[in-house]
């Protein structure tokens, strides 16, 4: 796997269609209509699994809308366990005593809230977890999206866990790595931009095309570490 290649694809891949990058950024802020925003991002690794180099079309958006509630459940199961680990990290956060070290500290004592040894466990199983599922949950969408958009394929652990051999652990976790270096540092920049110029028309356009943008990037790279196992 070339993942230069890959990065590089998926950077000019979403400038192809300009329209369907305005399109799929007014979906994304609208509430519920966002599911299709989601059903598009399936349909994006579909269309490059089966050796599309365009961008899919928005037809047919029933099925983009069951698509997109379909990866909703998805996110939402796998972030079910990291979540119950750090509400119990915040369940047994305790107080520790603060001492000054002036003559004040003769005279009274800060009180802040602190971890105990506890609840630095399940904050650090939280984390881990998070990462472990982060790191699956990429594999896990794309065999969903391979088996025709079978929701129950996105827990076939044997199929995805062997597809990750084949491309390589190393390759993947550094494949990973990257892309959410991307896409985090590039959010970020996006939302001080566009909240920034939020009292004028520009920064609302930063943030529609930008978002929509980085949503098609990233199910490219997605798709394509995916079509990497398959050669």
């Amino acid at each position: 796997m070339n993942i230069t290649k890959n990065i590089t694809d998926s950077l000019h891949y979403p400038i192809k269609d300009w329209v369907k990058i305005i399109i799929l950024g007014i979906i994304l802020i609208i509430p519920i209509v966002n599911f299709i925003g989601l059903g598009y991002y399936l349909r994006i690794i579909k269309s490059t699994l089966n050796g599309l180099d365009e961008l899919p079309s928005f037809e047919r958006l029933g099925e983009l809308f069951i698509d997109g509630i379909k990866i909703f459940i998805i996110c939402l199961i796998y972030s079910v366990i990291p979540l119950i680990f750090y509400v119990l990290s915040v369940a047994f956060v305790g107080y520790e005593t603060v001492s000054s070290s002036t003559t004040t500290s003769s005279i009274f004592s800060s009180y802040l809230p602190g971890l105990t040894g506890i609840s630095l466990v399940f904050l650090i199983i939280a984390v881990i977890s998070a990462l472990i599922i982060s790191i699956l949950a990429y594999m896990s969408i794309d065999n969903m999206a391979y088996h025709g958009s079978k929701i129950g394929a996105a827990w076939r652990y044997r199929e995805i866990v062997n597809r990750i051999a084949v491309i390589g652990w190393g390759n993947y976790i550094l494949w990973w790595v990257i892309l959410t270096l991307i896409i985090t540092v590039a959010g970020f920049i996006i939302g001080i931009v566009g909240g920034i110029l939020l009292y004028f028309i520009l920064g609302f356009l930063v943030i529609l095309f930008g978002y929509s943008y980085l949503v098609i990037f990233q199910a490219r790279s997605v798709a394509l570490i995916f079509e990497s196992s398959r050669k």
